[in-house]
């Protein structure tokens, strides 16, 4: 069954039950790219020197840039080292970004994720500069706000308390949205990450699959684009990164 299949019957299914946590996925661009301000093909042996490994491990195999989550069982604390967390493998990429389209291709091999997500270190307001993000599961599609969401500050904290579940549960309504969709492993996909003013859309192949409007995705400058895959393997080729403006809508 094509894509765009799978999607309608996706939207059937939840329309009714959901439809205030998922809004409608506009059906155009809400972006126009501007200026490339970077592609990589992976085409080499190595990847690009602007490039940097955030948390291993990354390489790049026959023209694709391979992640595999190593860091998947969280070790304790012991004689005097401090807690290793079990943690996604996520490569960096410096460019900073206001609005922008990013294009790239992915493939499942046994990875349970993949994202594209947007950091910036200077900010303090959210856990690790954490902005907004994208994740692609073999079940759905879902956006993030972080900045606004679950790694602002104040919420982290009150994530601690046990007692503060109900609030944390009101200050998360409208920061996180996931579609539900079949993808397929061993399959490449075209993704296309629109992020302007307040709004991320994501579409897959073409079709529209994913749309979230939320303060925090706002956020200037983005100064990081960051890669991430959890499990083995998963795949990232043909990436682009253009400056956008928004669409006339």
């Amino acid at each position: 069954m094509k894509l765009k299949c799978l999607v309608a019957s996706a939207f059937l299914c939840v329309s009714s039950a959901h439809a205030i946590e998922l809004p409608p996925v506009p059906k155009d661009p809400i972006a126009n790219k501007q200026e490339l301000l970077f592609a990589d093909d992976f085409e080499g042996k190595v990847p690009d020197k602007v490039w940097h490994r955030v948390v291993p491990t990354f390489s790049v195999e026959n023209g694709m840039l391979k992640g595999i989550q190593t860091r998947d069982v969280t070790i304790p604390a012991k004689d005097g080292k401090p807690e290793i967390r079990a943690h996604a493998a996520v490569h960096g990429l410096e460019i900073a970004t206001s609005n922008s389209v990013i294009e790239a291709k992915i493939r499942f091999e046994g990875a349970s994720m993949i994202d594209i997500e947007f950091d910036d270190r200077a900010y303090k307001g959210a856990h690790y500069g954490h902005l907004c993000r994208v994740q692609f599961r073999m079940n759905g599609v879902t956006i993030i706000d972080e900045c606004e969401g679950n790694m602002r500050n104040d919420i982290r904290e009150l994530k601690n308390d046990p007692t503060k579940k109900a609030e944390v549960t009101k200050l998360l309504v409208g920061r996180q949205v996931t579609y539900p969709l079949k993808l397929e492993a061993n399959k490449w996909y075209a993704v296309v990450v629109e992020t302007v003013g307040d709004m991320m859309r994501v579409t897959l192949d073409g079709n529209p699959v994913a749309f979230l409007k939320s303060p925090g995705i706002a956020h200037s400058p983005k100064s990081k684009i960051e890669l991430g895959v959890a499990g083995k393997d998963g795949y990232f080729d043909d990436i682009k990164v253009w400056a956008a403006e928004p669409t006339q809508r």
